[in-house]
């Protein structure tokens, strides 16, 4: 987009984005004036006005400030210099922008990303193309307009490939190359930040704290929602198909629904340029109480960081929820009912706010924004009835305004699925204006205001998902061992359930490749690490033999004092 600034010295225009951060855009249209800071500018969308400082503007996106394509901004060029007889002791100096540089260089240091962000910002992403015999006019070695390499966020690929959503690292190479010069560190400014709809409560700007006082630096600006164009995580890859076969087993036998988290790691996926994947190895299950049209469960439970610290020690972490939300068709053929569709929903509501709850509650850090925290790699996925009448995954996020909204405590689940409402402003809760766009009966974009409600799609975003064509999963999913918190089946873990998967009611327990199969389970060594008898150093060794399945892991692992102590036991106790 294109924003316009006139003032005595001309009319200057700036190329931005909706989500640049103001600063960046103030940096480019200094670079046209001479010997002018950007925090000297005042600017105001009517001529011959004063307007506000360029400073109380800072820290907010082109899209927060409610500035759209082709705008025009009238600004004027102030000294911020105290006058020798202005008589104040206490004049504030505004924030330069080398004190931004400085603290966004800071961020970018110390942050510690997820691996495969590092792994991608290092690949050159360009989408490479062969030599078309039908427009190429060069020889072999030469290069044109319709074979050079493309880049990652090219519109025209994706549209040619069926890709809906802009990968998370094409989209940050995209803005990062408006923002900051290839290989110049000293002005680094950190093209992410944030969404924050919320009142800034200890605002300087010389009023009492709101609700008591209220201007335009301290107040969100004005949200107009419109579709994120990019996706943090681009497909759901589920390691085996046994991991959702052995967890939809509950609806099989009961006909109510289930809930469980996602463990597994996030990777590189080729079929996006710089695209990530979630590869989920496991599926636990916490405690909760099943029904025929939902669950009810309490977070946090008692046991979840010990699992958390378990998949740690096997190099996994949580990376969604899963949920079924089947019914049998009456067929009496296993087919079930299609809910779910464009004339209905995808996800409702109420499953928007959760899922963006579960997003906020596991931030994604990013040495690219402002915070070193850029919205959230959680999916969410949902095991529901297709239009053909079949068992399918779909798989979900919702965007980074989702997440802000819930943080601000905007909008609430209605009744509707389709629409999600909009609170009531109170003393402790300020609702900015919400727009939203949408194509009207003569095929005209319209802006809407969404109070009291709005379609939910506009916080919605898709994800691919599947399963590898050459399965080799990290766990045993045979394992006879039953599942956590399945009571209600009529199923619980003991150590007599753990002595069959060991073989010791048959003999001696040894090491072997069956038995190491045996405790490469996810549920298995959860349960073992809940027995509290292996010290930490001999559940890391527990944990790296199920992950790598190593014999010589096996071998330590049996010699080790607790190991023997955990046999003594399961043999006095069946």
């Amino acid at each position: 987009m294109i924003l316009r600034f006139r003032s005595k010295e001309g009319t200057f225009r700036v190329n931005t984005e909706p989500t640049s951060d103001f600063e960046l855009v103030l940096k480019s249209l200094v670079s046209n004036l001479a010997d002018v800071a950007p925090m000297t500018l005042s600017l105001s969308n009517v001529p011959n006005d004063k307007g506000q400082p360029a400073a109380q503007l800072c820290g907010k996106t082109v899209q927060e400030l409610g500035l759209k394509h082709g705008d025009l901004l009238f600004f004027t060029i102030e000294s911020t210099a105290t006058s020798p007889d202005s008589g104040s002791s206490d004049t504030k100096v505004l924030p330069s922008v080398e004190d931004g540089i400085d603290s966004a260089m800071t961020v970018f240091k110390n942050t510690k990303q997820l691996p495969v962000d590092d792994f991608l910002e290092a690949k050159d992403g360009k989408i490479i193309r062969g030599f078309d015999s039908r427009m190429c006019q060069h020889g072999s070695k030469g290069m044109c307009d319709y074979c050079m390499p493309l880049e990652p966020w090219d519109a025209g690929y994706h549209e040619l490939n069926a890709i809906k959503h802009t990968s998370f690292h094409a989209y940050l190479r995209k803005i990062n190359s408006t923002a900051n010069k290839t290989g110049s560190s000293s002005s680094y400014i950190a093209p992410l930040s944030q969404a924050n709809y919320e009142v800034d409560r200890k605002c300087t700007n010389g009023h009492l704290p709101w609700p008591a006082g209220i201007c335009s630096k301290c107040q969100p600006s004005a949200i107009t929602l419109q579709q994120q164009s990019f996706r943090m995580v681009d497909h759901v890859e589920f390691a085996s198909p046994s991991i959702i076969n052995s967890f939809i087993d509950s609806w099989r036998q009961t006909g109510t629904q289930r809930i469980g988290y996602l463990y597994g790691r996030y990777e590189a996926y080729d079929m996006v340029p710089l695209g990530t994947k979630a590869v989920v190895e496991a599926i636990y299950e916490p405690p909760q109480h099943d029904e025929a049209d939902g669950v009810t469960l309490t977070i946090p439970w008692d046991e979840e960081k010990n699992v958390d610290n378990m998949a740690q020690l096997c190099g996994l972490q949580r990376v969604g929820v899963v949920y079924s939300d089947l019914t049998d068709a009456g067929k009496g053929d296993g087919s079930v009912i299609c809910k779910r569709h464009v004339d209905s929903y995808f996800l409702s509501s109420l499953e928007i706010v959760f899922a963006a709850q579960l997003q906020v509650a596991n931030p994604n850090p990013c040495r690219w924004a402002t915070s070193g925290i850029y919205s959230s790699k959680f999916v969410t996925c949902v095991i529901t009835g297709n239009t053909k009448g079949e068992i399918d995954i779909v798989s979900y996020q919702v965007s980074e305004t989702a997440e802000a909204m819930v943080k601000a405590d905007l909008i609430e689940p209605s009744i509707n699925p389709s629409l999600m409402l909009i609170n009531e402003p109170t003393t402790t809760r300020y609702v900015p204006d919400i727009f939203y766009k949408r194509i009207n009966e003569y095929k005209r974009a319209v802006q809407e205001n969404a109070k009291p409600a709005f379609p939910v799609e506009y916080l919605l975003i898709t994800l691919t998902h599947g399963f590898p064509s050459n399965a080799n999963p990290m766990f045993d999913q045979d394992s006879k061992f039953p599942l956590a918190n399945r009571q209600a089946l009529g199923t619980s873990q003991d150590l007599h359930g753990l002595s069959q998967v060991l073989g010791l009611e048959k003999g001696t327990f040894s090491i072997s490749p069956e038995t190491i199969t045996k405790l490469s389970n996810f549920h298995v060594i959860n349960y073992i690490h809940s027995l509290g008898i292996l010290n930490k150093d001999e559940e890391q060794l527990l944990a790296k033999l199920a992950s790598q399945h190593e014999s010589v892991d096996g071998y330590r692992l049996y010699e080790s004092n607790g190991w023997q102590t955990l046999l003594t036991i399961i043999r006095e106790s069946t």
